[in-house]
């Protein structure tokens, strides 16, 4: 039986909210074809169809991020004045004009234009899936429930780009590959408005256990009293833990957004065709998502720190390994992508799941609201130095700036995350 029927009682667990887990992860999975549809083919749109720079084609990129970003900020403050299942509604009609302004955008201020609305639509539906799924199970499963929420997105986004891929080899660049994305936004609304339930009372009901057992939060902290601004600060700054998992988690999607905007027009120059460039980029988060079936349920049974840091390791080798070490570009990049999927499929449900271990659950969806803003200002971040040191440098020595940055990140996550699922990891009261 559902939790959130009327009338019946509010229970905790993927088994007791089987539905409507399963119904959000259905949800997500188009909520990741959306962002899918720009993987393969919308950079190659801006260096072919409209003659553009680096730098120039990944102003779409740091777009997306900072609008995501925002949003996810400012979307854990709304979801406390609102319901959890608005916030989806608005994110999904917020997305609606998205594929239909990248399939006929007259100039790249269009492009743009989209992404910000399609950033501010991933911003509210994929973290309302997150804190949703979340609410439904409690603490008991939350890596894996992560791992599962993750894995349906970015199954989306790795479908999508192969499609996406195959579509332009057989009708060009524009319009048919982003005009799948109209599909994905009506199906999506059409799922969330007649199916999908609040979870905001499971929420409560977890709050109201924590008290009875005398729990605070963060370690009896009495973190549940900080507000927006203060959370976020402790996750920023304050907190050395919290803020190593934020760095992490920006760096991840430094990776994300630099490969995003770059590994398309690289592979290309090398003689890769669109088709070969769709399976790269496809393989890249099909890795990442069906690794976190498995990765999630590993950081509940082994801690977080521990695939925090091996992830971001084997992310720089992947990095390297699609700019040295292979003289055939097309196997180059099926190897970078495919360590790169790894490598994020073990750091990314740890990262979420390691903010949700250390705060209360009535502030949580600011903490990681404030997490994601962190960790998809990334986007932005890995565009604007890809782009700025492909102008000044090369796409390659690009790639290996970002393979830098990453081991630097494995290191300092190394030497200041704490894991609260571990004896003594809590963070100090």
């Amino acid at each position: 039986m559902t939790s959130s029927t009327a009338g019946a009682p509010v229970r905790l667990g993927l088994r007791e909210n089987f539905g409507q887990f399963t119904l959000l992860a259905m949800v997500n999975l188009l909520v990741g074809g959306m962002v899918g549809l720009e993987r393969t083919v919308t950079p190659l749109v801006g260096a072919q169809l409209f003659g553009l720079g680096d730098l120039t084609v990944a102003l779409f990129v740091m777009a997306f991020g900072v609008s995501k970003a925002v949003t996810n900020l400012v979307g854990g403050a709304v979801v406390g004045r609102s319901t959890r299942r608005t916030v989806l509604i608005v994110g999904w009609v917020v997305g609606l004009p998205v594929p239909v302004l990248l399939a006929f955008a007259p100039s790249w201020w269009w492009v743009i234009v989209a992404n910000v609305l399609l950033g501010v639509n991933q911003g509210l539906t994929w973290s309302m899936t997150v804190n949703m799924k979340i609410d439904l199970v409690g603490p008991a499963r939350r890596g894996l429930a992560l791992g599962i929420n993750e894995t349906a997105g970015y199954l989306g986004v790795a479908v999508t780009a192969l499609a996406t891929g195959y579509l332009a080899t057989a009708y060009g660049l524009r319009p048919a590959p982003e005009l799948l994305g109209v599909a994905y936004a009506v199906a999506g609304l059409a799922l969330t408005v007649s199916l999908v339930r609040d979870t905001s009372a499971h929420a409560r009901l977890e709050a109201e256990q924590h008290r009875a057992r005398g729990d605070g939060g963060t370690g009896g902290s009495g973190v549940a009293a900080l507000g927006m601004g203060a959370m976020f600060a402790e996750i920023s700054w304050r907190d050395r833990s919290l803020a190593s998992i934020s760095q992490a988690g920006l760096v991840n999607n430094l990776n994300d957004g630099l490969t995003w905007v770059l590994l398309p027009v690289l592979l290309v120059q090398a003689g890769v065709s669109v088709g070969g460039v769709g399976i790269v980029k496809a393989l890249y988060p099909f890795m990442w998502a069906v690794g976190m079936l498995a990765t999630g349920h590993l950081a509940d049974r082994i801690g977080r720190k521990i695939p925090v840091v091996a992830g971001m390791g084997i992310q720089a080798v992947g990095l390297l390994t699609f700019v040295v070490g292979l003289s055939d570009a097309f196997l180059a990049g099926l190897g970078g992508a495919f360590l790169l999927g790894v490598g994020t499929a073990l750091v990314y449900p740890a990262l979420l799941a390691a903010i949700s271990d250390g705060v209360h659950p009535a502030v949580r969806a600011a903490a990681l609201g404030g997490y994601r803003f962190w960790r998809d200002t990334g986007y932005a971040v890995g565009a604007l130095v890809g782009g700025v040191t492909a102008a000044l440098a090369s796409l390659r020595t690009a790639v290996l700036v970002a393979a830098a940055l990453t081991a630097a990140s494995a290191l300092w996550s190394q030497l200041a995350m704490r894991d609260a699922t571990r004896p003594g990891g809590r963070p100090p009261a």
